[in-house]
């Protein structure tokens, strides 16, 4: 079963790197902030259209390996529509999970897919990138780095 579950994983990151969702540049975005990583060369824009406290839209677009990618896919596909708070609870548990390498399903649904990602340390900052360029651009900011992280 573990097995079977990790293919599944692996299935679900490859399908959003090749198919990334909401991965297009949003004109109407009033908040947007750029992710970068120097050290592997991840770079994404993270646009993201407010309404008050809810996000109402939110894209991404650039270029990174198949778990940065795939992570901002399911990220944009997870917190649009959710109000700032949600989703800055969905970046904590994320995060926690990534350090942990405990998954809670119920919490984060697809996003227990880059589970795997805490096995190896040096891809964290490629799973967390999009959502550091999120919070960045929730919070006014328009650069961040993951040599923070």
């Amino acid at each position: 079963m573990d097995n079977e579950l990790n293919e599944l994983y692996q299935e679900v990151i490859l399908d959003h790197n090749r198919n990334p969702r909401n991965f297009r540049a949003l004109p109407d975005a009033n908040r947007q902030a750029e992710g970068d990583n120097p050290l592997c060369g991840d770079h994404f824009t993270v646009f993201l259209k407010l309404d008050k406290d809810k996000i109402v839209d939110i894209a991404f677009q650039g270029a990174g390996c198949a778990i940065s990618k795939a992570s901002a896919s399911l990220m944009t596909e997870l917190i649009k529509g959710k109000t700032v708070a949600e989703a800055q609870k969905y970046f904590a548990d994320f995060r926690k999970m990534l350090d942990s390498g405990v998954a809670d399903e119920e919490a984060l649904g697809s996003l227990c897919a880059l589970g795997g990602v805490h096995n190896f340390p040096m891809r964290v900052k490629c799973a967390v990138l999009s959502w550091h360029a999120m919070l960045a651009g929730l919070n006014g900011q328009p650069v961040v780095s993951t040599e923070k992280s």
